[in-house]
């Protein structure tokens, strides 16, 4: 059960709804909410947040296991083994999540056309030329959407309670590094592909609807620039596999026994 694993692997995720992720301001009159992208204008999902979020996620798990009456001391030590322990600085985790970014091809192929800023002559150029490709990338992966508040009695909009926010485009691939250190175990491993198969949402306005993703674990990149001699392969069913065989050894301890 405690066996060393590969050190790293890939979380993809799919976007299955429009998606924010969201960078905390908005672009005065452009839109209320703008999503993170870099200097290229490409959307990403940091690896903070990213980590959080599946953090958040295997906090569910171990509270599920635990109303169900199932034992839970090593689940913990997995969860603190991958995420660290919480308010901890000394126990940050074994686990490295990168950014969520596009693919490294369509990346090539948006950013193929920015000139190297050491060729551009002037300031003026150089903000001139990078700001209107990062604005084009930017404007072909989201739209803009708009709500605002209506007024349950009468069902009118509310004054001054329109927003706008940017959303990055349903169907739009991402994928993330994950690096492990030599401490990390096969049980550690199981424990996190539980939390991508529960990891659904994601984004400002994941509880009300948007940022539906569908998420999966890979043994490499499955977006390479150029094409590996081996495709990448989905391992997160043979790993959730082992999580459900734990689960369901712990539960046979449980369960009373027939005369």
């Amino acid at each position: 059960m405690f066996q060393t694993q590969p050190a790293s692997a890939w979380l993809t995720l799919t976007l299955l709804s429009d998606a924010t992720f969201g960078r905390g301001d908005g672009v005065v009159s452009v839109v209320d909410a703008e999503v993170q992208h870099d200097e290229y204008g490409l959307p990403f999902l940091s690896g903070r947040t990213l980590k959080g979020l599946l953090d958040a996620e295997c906090a569910e798990i171990l509270h599920a296991l635990r109303q169900a009456g199932l034992p839970t001391t090593e689940w913990e030590a997995m969860a603190r083994q991958l995420f660290g322990t919480p308010g901890s600085r000394n126990e940050a985790g074994q686990m490295r999540v990168g950014p969520a970014m596009l693919p490294e091809d369509l990346r090539h192929a948006l950013m193929s056309e920015f000139i190297p800023i050491s060729a551009l002559p002037k300031a003026e150029q150089r903000r001139s030329q990078w700001g209107r490709l990062r604005q084009r990338n930017l404007i072909a992966l989201t739209a803009i959407r708009r709500q605002t508040a209506m007024d349950q009695a009468t069902g009118a909009p509310l004054k001054n309670t329109l927003r706008s926010m940017r959303v990055i485009l349903r169907q739009t691939p991402f994928a993330a590094r994950l690096e492990f250190d030599q401490g990390v175990t096969s049980s550690a491993r199981a424990l996190l592909a539980a939390c991508v198969k529960s990891f659904h949402r994601a984004g400002t306005g994941r509880n009300r609807g948007r940022g539906l993703v569908r998420a999966d674990l890979y043994d490499g990149n499955p977006y390479p620039a150029v094409a590996p001699v081996v495709a990448a392969q989905s391992v997160l069913e043979p790993w959730f596999s082992e999580f459900k065989q734990e689960v369901q050894r712990g539960s046979a301890h449980l369960s009373p026994s027939s005369d």
